[in-house]
């Protein structure tokens, strides 16, 4: 999968991804680095099929307004440390993997992962 971390969230999440098997991008990788545009990202995002991985709410206004970006990870966890972050994604990776490859939409949570169907 391929993916694409906002500016809010560590670089160590997209390292992560990366060392897991995926190609991930993070918002200090581009030219701009963390001043890098929602609209930005959006593009990027919509040209690479790029899964977006946010704490943005913007982002998924823009999901269900514009259909923008195609899949979308948004994390709830509120204020937590990277540490507990990476934790997270350590022990759901699998799981989070599955959903993506058939959902466009999961929230991450402390302790939940809500799935949000393609299906009516």
């Amino acid at each position: 999968m391929k993916f694409i971390v906002d500016a809010q969230l560590p670089k160590s999440l997209a390292d992560f991804l990366t060392q897991n098997g995926h190609d991930a991008l993070h918002t200090l990788s581009l030219p701009k680095k963390n001043k890098t545009t929602d609209n930005q990202i959006l593009e990027i995002a919509l040209n690479d099929n790029r899964i977006v991985i946010t704490k943005d709410a913007d982002f998924l206004k823009s999901f269900y307004f514009k259909q923008q970006p195609s899949k979308l990870i948004l994390i709830k966890t509120g204020n937590i440390s990277n540490e507990k972050l990476l934790e997270i994604f350590s022990l759901h990776i699998s799981n989070i993997e599955k959903i993506l490859s058939e959902n466009s939409l999961i929230e991450i949570f402390r302790d939940e992962i809500i799935i949000h169907s393609d299906k009516i």
